[in-house]
């Protein structure tokens, strides 16, 4: 096997993006799943592979190496019957022109099935790469990557965010309450079939992601920039709190998915604005916000659980990048908003270059704002000792855990002169 394991990753991501427009809804649900399946147990899955392949796969044949990881994950983590995976697998490497190697990936998948049992049993995941581990090492200590590991080996429920009564949902969905707006559910299958989506009465938020909008203080007919803002999960709790919203991103085609979601919620932004966040507010000129919410570009690579390709795919340079960008948006919000106004800033990152040292910098060169100590009765430990907020993975272990989430509030105060 290749000691390249995030390349098998990858490729397996491009096939992935490439093949899943063309399957119907049944099979883009199964694909989905065995894919964040393959990607969550690629470390542990391609030493086990290793070890019935004894000798080398030619380069030009590597992706078979994608085939092999693929099956197994099926074989041992899916319902699909053994048999069934091995004929059709092998028939993909003879579509994919691997005809050479169909009767060695027939042989290794054979003899893994043969050790299935055994193989389960003895299973132990492995989550991180070497190569995201040292991403974590710059932030956090080996006990706290261990138990970012551990919890993230698991598939994480499904959260939702409603419009009202929370309580009353989590009967009707089965689910699990977490406060007045947000339930975990153990759902599987089509979220449109799921009781109250197609009346566009709740929409899919992780719980961490539903927090920053939560940290605002009264929002009602307050004018309000939500930047960055598609797919428009903080669009909607915005104007459910009350606030006249303009929503801004750079691409045409997420507003549109923005659009479509706010029309089956039966909710209206003020505005709707496909523009650059940088040049947008580099070039303000008009009646500055009661409120802004930064929900940055970062490298999500705190969103891990759900999309396990993520610890495979981003390097040291995506979050540099990012910060990069972070930092000069950053430089361009005191014009835009209010003396007296608030500042959200949040990232779906778990790398502290783009959150807690972002803030810190621009605190120090921004006087005129003030940190705004954030707190949360249900999972102290989210709170950092300057008072922001920080999600990992192991918190709010009772609903099944969160994505990594950073957030900060801010409000603007009178500067010296004004």
């Amino acid at each position: 096997m290749s000691s390249a394991r995030e390349n098998t990753v990858l490729k397996l991501h491009q096939l992935f993006n490439r093949h899943q427009m063309s399957l119907d809804s049944q099979e883009t649900a199964f694909s989905k799943m065995l894919f964040a399946t393959a990607c969550r147990h690629a470390c542990s899955l391609q030493k086990l592979i290793a070890s019935f392949v004894h000798k080398k796969i030619p380069a030009k044949y590597q992706q078979a190496e994608t085939i092999l990881l693929t099956a197994t994950a099926e074989i041992l983590f899916m319902d699909s019957p053994d048999y069934a995976v091995i004929n059709e697998y092998v028939n993909i490497a003879k579509k994919h022109h691997l005809t050479p190697l169909s009767g060695f990936i027939n042989a290794v998948l054979r003899n893994i099935i043969r050790q299935k049992e055994t193989l389960l049993k003895n299973y132990r995941q492995i989550f991180f790469p070497p190569s995201f581990k040292e991403i974590l090492s710059l932030d956090y200590t080996p006990q706290t990557i261990s138990d970012i590991e551990n919890a993230s080996c698991i598939q994480p429920p499904l959260n939702i965010t409603v419009k009202q009564d929370s309580s009353s949902w989590a009967q009707t969905l089965h689910g699990t309450a977490i406060d007045s707006q947000s339930l975990a559910l153990n759902a599987s299958g089509k979220i449109e079939t799921l009781a109250g989506y197609k009346d566009g009465l709740w929409w899919v938020q992780d719980y961490a992601a539903s927090l920053a909008v939560k940290q605002f203080s009264n929002l009602k007919n307050k004018r309000v920039l939500d930047l960055c803002a598609a797919p428009g999960g903080k669009t909607a709790q915005l104007i459910s709190a009350g606030a006249k919203v303009t929503s801004l991103d750079s691409s045409r085609q997420r507003l549109e998915t923005l659009a479509q979601n706010m029309d089956r919620l039966h909710l209206e932004p003020e505005k709707i604005v496909c523009a650059d966040a940088l040049c947008y507010l580099s070039e303000f000129q008009d009646e500055p916000f009661d409120a802004i919410l930064l929900d940055a570009p970062c490298s999500a690579t705190g969103v891990f659980r759900r999309h396990p390709e993520i610890v495979h795919l981003k390097t040291p340079e995506d979050i540099k990048t990012q910060a990069t960008l972070q930092y000069q948006i950053l430089q361009n919000i005191p014009s835009a908003l209010k003396n007296g106004g608030e500042l959200v800033y949040c990232t779906c990152s778990i790398a502290k270059q783009e959150g807690e040292q972002q803030i810190t910098r621009f605190i120090s060169e921004h006087p005129q704002f003030k940190i705004i100590p954030l707190q949360n009765s249900k999972e102290p430990n989210i709170i950092t000792p300057e008072g922001f907020i920080r999600t990992l993975p192991f918190h709010f272990a009772d609903i099944g855990g969160c994505d990594s989430f950073f957030i900060a509030k801010l409000r603007k105060e009178l500067s010296d002169g004004q």
